[in-house]
């Protein structure tokens, strides 16, 4: 058994005073003479023969930038992938390794370059900032020892400063592991939210808070400045929470939680620690919240990361309070903004209007209430952009490509001449759509295809005219209640429908009735609890469990008509009966506004979503009583398909061309041929040139879409013949095909 060493006794804030006056000094070569000074210094001060620091060249790549203590040729010259050895290990866990034998320590790998064999001991802990990895500062002794805990969270605690110091450009210089941050190119990967082309510049929807000082000169003062600050942050909670106490539960609870957490003696605790350590109070704020966001990466229960984003934002509170930088920073917009933030709400998101280039988030969801109001502004969205808030900074050139889900932050010129090829090829596109703007969508065989728009705001209308659109096939009436606090008035509702029916100039406007629940949650609503929204409590369900809601609109939406044609669907009708309660309730709304003495619909039409595929077995009576049908193209394939579409493993497994799902829309269709039942399709499918054809050619002569579509899908379908579509499905299903699309694809490159 190794003998045990004396205790070792390692002063944190000792270390941090030297470390001070290391960043003072006018070091020659300051990155690299710095790093080699502060290893040396940190092997000091931990009673250890060896201090390295590993920081990252690329996303997935660790380099030995300085040590104390191994093979000096192996600096910048020894690499490993994330995940590789002990140190790759610390960088994927975000989670300290320390262990007495490192060689026996499973993941350990041999680098005989770098003389380390000699060495037994190893303390690895991750530099991290906010959840960003940076690199990892390990230390390593000749003696089979594990480092006190004392010894533990003093390396942790400059880190945390070193981490600080690479964000602030304190280690700059050559190479790619020591070059300025936010300053190289940067490829990020994310999902398309909504399609289109844009460049601008960053406007960071929430801007970064930078610590200057993260090294303490006076432990008391800081002790006061954090007491005040919490102080400071505890009453701004009470004061939300009483003003909130008249508001949805789901904000109450919110706030309840921030409470919690502002009242946490152990949140509290720790940050006293990390001062008593030698940190300032704002930088012990930050260690605090860097380590909870690296346990969020790691929880996977909704329940637990929600809290830890709650803790996340009341940190940022402290932290402005701390360092006095507010939300405005004084900063000016810049003239073509691209936003960038982790998630935002609809409300906050119609602030910016269409000012906005583009927006990219961290999180978010393609069916967010984000996402759907970048779809009715047609402003390019990409979602789950990871890494997004912590790479870019306000004024960054970016390039953000809707369509493929991908954003290029400060590109290359390369990059930039060829996504500026894409948008001018996309400009051009749309000067040969507006030469047919007033054209119909007939096909070379002679048939008319009808396209629609979808809308969800009054800012949505004047592309009615500019897109050629023959009307609106989908007007969400859920926006409105989405961006306010509170329900809306129907007085309100009345007049905000009456200007759509006013802009539409008399082209026919289909009104969706309130389409809530799933993922569109109402703030003043209790949320439900449910494993599977998707398939839970809402829309036409949550309108007819809770009446008051559907008879208001409704009435509504007959005050706006004011004796002009009026049409109403309602959405996710699963069965027969459901349409009936609905219809009744039309029915006692127009008898109430008849006896009221208020004007009546000149002609009302009054139909349902066809999105589940129970309702496409309906009765014939069914068929035979709704005056028009819409088939809600994206819930009703992921519910054919059992692909939930907000899960990126399965959304894009299944596609819109596959026999199967084109045979049972052609059921469909015959089944409203055989009772008169007009018939239209409404989805991100119909807004495909190549779907939209396939749709047409199987009888769906009615489409709608956004608005930035009609150009594109009138084009193809002026040039196709829909009858050699139709064979062309015909003939995949007699050979057993799976999909149609490469047949389709063919016959396209054949097409003049």
């Amino acid at each position: 058994m190794t003998e045990q060493p004396t205790e070792i006794k390692t002063d944190s804030r000792q270390m941090l005073a030297r470390l001070r006056e290391v960043m003072a000094e006018n070091t020659a070569g300051q990155g690299q003479a710095r790093l080699d000074t502060i290893t040396k210094l940190i092997a000091e001060e931990m009673h250890s023969q060896v201090c390295s620091v590993y920081l990252f060249r690329d996303e997935d790549t660790l380099e030995l930038c300085a040590t104390e203590g191994l093979k000096a040729d192996s600096v910048h010259q020894t690499r490993l992938k994330m995940g590789e050895g002990l140190v790759g290990l610390v960088a994927r866990k975000g989670q300290r390794i320390n262990t007495p034998d490192a060689p026996s320590e499973r993941g350990f790998r041999f680098m005989p370059e770098t003389g380390e064999e000699i060495y037994s001991s190893f303390l690895g802990v991750p530099i991290q900032r906010l959840g960003e990895k940076l690199g990892v500062l390990v230390v390593q002794t000749k003696d089979a020892r594990e480092f006190a805990d004392e010894e533990v969270d003093a390396l942790e605690v400059v880190a945390m400063v070193l981490a600080e110091m690479t964000e602030l450009g304190a280690f700059i210089g050559e190479g790619a592991a020591l070059s300025a941050r936010h300053t190289q190119p940067v490829l990020l990967r994310g999902t398309t939210g909504q399609e289109g082309a844009a460049q601008g510049h960053v406007w960071l929807h929430e801007p970064r808070v930078v610590v200057t000082n993260p090294i303490a000169e006076d432990p008391h003062r800081e002790f006061e400045r954090l007491n005040e600050a919490v102080e400071e942050l505890r009453v701004g909670v009470d004061k939300m929470l009483a003003g909130a106490r008249g508001g949805g539960k789901e904000q109450l609870d919110v706030l309840e939680a921030y409470r919690m957490f502002a009242n946490s003696k152990g949140w509290m605790s720790r940050m006293e620690q990390d001062i008593g350590r030698g940190l300032s109070a704002e930088a012990a704020v930050e260690k605090e919240q860097s380590t909870a966001r690296a346990r969020m990466q790691q929880v996977t229960d909704p329940y637990l990361r929600e809290r830890l984003h709650d803790l996340d934002d009341l940190s940022n509170r402290l932290l402005r309070i701390l360092t006095g930088q507010g939300l405005d920073t004084g900063a000016e917009m810049p003239a073509d903004p691209v936003l960038i933030a982790r998630n935002i709400g609809p409300a906050e998101l119609l602030d910016y209007g269409r000012s906005l280039k583009a927006i990219v988030l961290e999180e978010g969801s393609v069916g967010s209430h984000a996402a759907i109001v970048a779809r009715a502004l047609a402003i390019p969205l990409v979602v789950h952009a990871s890494r997004v808030t912590t790479e870019a900074l306000n004024g960054d050139h970016i390039m953000v490509d809707g369509d493929q889900g991908v954003v290029h932050l400060r590109p290359d010129d390369t990059v930039v001449t060829a996504f500026r090829d894409k948008i001018a090829m996309q400009a051009q596109a749309q000067e040969r759509y507006a030469s047919i703007r007033d054209k119909t969508a007939e096909t070379r065989d002679g048939q008319t295809v009808g396209l629609h728009m979808n809308a969800g705001l009054m800012a949505d209308l004047p592309s009615l005219e500019g897109s050629g659109a023959e009307g609106v096939g989908l007007f969400r009436t859920e926006l409105q209640f989405l961006v306010r606090n509170q329900m809306p008035r129907r007085s309100e509702l009345s007049a905000l429908y009456s200007r759509v029916l006013d802009a539409a100039q008399g082209k026919r406007v289909v009104f969706r009735t309130l389409d809530i629940g799933s993922d569109k949650v109402l703030p003043y609503m209790k949320p439900n609890d449910e494993p599977n929204p998707a398939l839970g409590w809402r829309a036409i369900r949550v309108g007819l469990d809770k009446p008051g809601i559907m008879r208001m609109q409704l009435q509504a939406l007959l005050r706006a008509a004011n004796g002009r044609p009026l049409t109403v669907m309602f959405p996710f009708v699963a069965q027969f009966e459901e349409y009936r309660a609905a219809r009744a309730e039309m029915d006692k709304a127009l008898a109430r506004e008849k006896v009221l003495g208020h004007a009546l619909p000149e002609h009302i039409e009054v139909g349902a979503m066809l999105e589940t595929p129970s309702l496409a077995f309906a009765p014939d009576k069914f068929f035979d009583e709704v005056d028009f049908l819409s088939i809600g193209g994206n819930d009703l394939k992921q519910f054919f398909f059992a692909a939930d579409r907000e899960n990126e493993r399965v959304r894009r497994r299944y596609d819109t061309l596959n026999v199967s799902f084109l045979t049972f829309l052609e059921g469909i269709v015959k089944r409203c041929d055989a009772s008169g039942t007009a018939l239209s399709f409404c989805g991100e499918d119909a807004g495909r040139p190549l779907e939209a054809a396939c749709l047409a050619a199987i009888g769906l002569r009615t489409l709608s879409m956004r608005p930035a579509s009609i150009g594109p899908v009138k084009s193809l379908l002026r040039r196709v013949d829909l009858g050699k579509i139709k064979e062309l499905i015909e003939a995949a299903a007699e050979r057993g095909e799976q999909s149609v699309r490469p047949a389709i694809v063919e016959y396209m490159r054949s097409l003049s």
